[in-house]
């Protein structure tokens, strides 16, 4: 895939996806994607995209082996028992 591509902006203010775009951010007709403008350019990704970004965020800070789902029910159930 390449870098970078040209695009025209056609009289509706539409720019056509290129298929090995979508294909890289497995985007398929009639799915929803996220528009972001960012540094003077205009960023378009996915929301499972955004989700395992935050997952790879949140991997460098959780001890291997921890879950902090099974942690934060403990800690709605220890809560639960207070009230």
């Amino acid at each position: 895939m390449n870098a970078e591509t040209r695009m025209r902006v056609n009289q509706n203010g539409r720019v056509v996806i290129p298929a090995s775009y979508r294909k890289a951010l497995g985007i398929k007709a009639g799915d929803e994607v996220i528009l972001r403008m960012e540094d003077d350019e205009l960023r378009i990704t996915t929301m499972q995209r955004k989700i395992e970004r935050a997952q790879r965020l949140v991997r460098k800070y959780v001890k291997p082996g921890v879950s902090l789902v099974d942690e934060l029910i403990a800690e709605r159930r220890e809560a639960a028992k207070r009230e």
